[in-house]
């Protein structure tokens, strides 16, 4: 299993969640886990995927799922299980 954590933050709008859901659709990306708020009209989720089964490589991902951000005024970043927990670790 190849997990990635996935970071969307923006401007409440229709359609985030579909938007990039369809993608990870699309790419075979399976989601694992997924947890969204909306706080004061900001729009934060957190999905926790798995690349397994896409066809494409991790930073071609990244760099669509950041323009699907950009295209619905959200800012879309994706991490590497591996290096996220690194980053975390207390």
């Amino acid at each position: 299993m190849k997990k990635t954590i996935i970071t969307v933050v923006g401007k409440d709008t229709v359609g985030i969640i579909a938007k990039v859901c369809t993608y990870l659709a699309e790419n075979k990306i399976n989601i694992l886990d997924i947890s969204q708020t909306i706080v004061d009209e900001y729009f934060n989720m957190m999905m926790i995927v798995d690349l397994h089964n896409s066809e494409k490589h991790f930073d071609l991902i990244s760099d669509e799922l950041a323009a699907v951000g950009e295209e619905i005024g959200v800012i879309v970043k994706c991490q590497r299980e591996e290096i996220f927990n690194s980053m975390h670790r207390i």
